[in-house]
């Protein structure tokens, strides 16, 4: 119990949308760091990637999946499945809409997933959170916030609640939290304070290499591009624990695309252009590990791997 005797709530709240509806973005404003990567290109999430928001009277973890779409291939087969798997254990829903975009086929298929959810005994309550507010003036911002109440009318149910959010300005981010907190069961706190994830550092680092991999980068790399951390060992001699000298850390990276073509995309001329992952990458890791680090990467051509069950498995998926 909290002081004031309000009761202390925690439990798990899971994020969906199409890709690219700033899910990823929402998370990181509602935790107020940097979890989940963010890119402008669309499935950059892989794993279900938790931020853990704390307060003085709840715990709230966010669960954000890689985004619900019609599968084309084994990969996202396994993708949809995962997001199945999470939305049956979750406590609330986010039911991410952009203001910017008309409500689309891509977001009714999802409301149609998220119906059979939102009745009987251990409904699951589903919150339409209207995110990139800040895109769009208060007149098309209205108009859709009641398309998206019709959206759910149409299959005879009803969102627990519609709040407009803006991610990137703060815009309605905590009045968010509270709607969420407030679909929680009672308990005590999950994780230990100040943590904010319980990502494994490995599933971290490759999602930052990934991220700075597919910065600028055409399209047709996002879906093709699997990081595995190979290892991070400790260099002999390099830390001085008595001088308060962190020791340097070799981590070894393979980036594994399906094709030689792409594998020319990622080294770029001369190897600039991975060199230039390299730093972009080890700034986060670095920030992430609290310590230096030397990385090694290494791309590699696993032709076909979306649609071949046993590299999907070696890749982690």
């Amino acid at each position: 119990m909290t002081h004031d005797d309000t009761p202390h709530r925690s439990g798990f709240a899971c994020l969906v949308g199409r890709p690219n509806v700033g899910k990823s973005t929402l998370t990181n404003a509602l935790v107020g760091d940097k979890v989940a990567i963010m890119s402008a290109r669309p499935q950059t999430t892989r794993h279900t990637i938790r931020g853990i928001v704390h307060r003085e009277d709840a715990q709230l973890v966010l669960v954000d999946t890689p985004g619900l779409h019609r599968p084309r291939t084994l990969l996202g087969e396994r993708l949809n499945a995962l997001v199945a798997d999470t939305l049956s254990e979750v406590d609330v829903v986010a039911f991410c809409l952009p203001a910017d975009q008309k409500i689309g086929p891509g977001d009714k298929y999802i409301a149609t997933q998220l119906a059979p959810l939102m009745e009987g005994r251990r409904a699951v309550p589903v919150v339409a959170v209207v995110t990139k507010s800040d895109l769009v003036d208060r007149g098309t911002l209205a108009e859709h916030l009641i398309a998206v109440d019709q959206l759910a009318q149409s299959m005879d149910r009803d969102w627990s609640a519609i709040v407009p959010v803006s991610a990137k300005g703060g815009f309605q981010v905590a009045e968010l939290t509270d709607v969420l907190v407030a679909h929680l069961p009672e308990g005590p706190d999950m994780y230990p304070d100040g943590e904010l994830t319980d990502e494994p550092e490995e599933t971290m680092i490759a999602e930052l290499v990934r991220e700075a991999a597919l910065e600028g980068v055409r399209d047709e790399l996002p879906h093709s591009l699997a990081v595995v951390v190979d290892e991070i060992v400790e260099r002999e001699g390099t830390g001085d624990p008595d001088k308060g000298r962190p020791p340097l850390l070799d981590v070894r990276v393979h980036l594994f695309v399906e094709r030689e073509s792409q594998k020319g995309i990622i080294i770029g001329k001369g190897g600039a252009r991975l060199r230039e992952v390299g730093s972009v990458a080890r700034e986060g890791i670095e920030k992430l590990l609290g310590t230096r680090i030397y990385l090694d990467l290494h791309v590699k051509v696993a032709k076909d791997w979306q649609r071949d069950p046993k590299q999907l498995q070696r890749l982690g998926f």
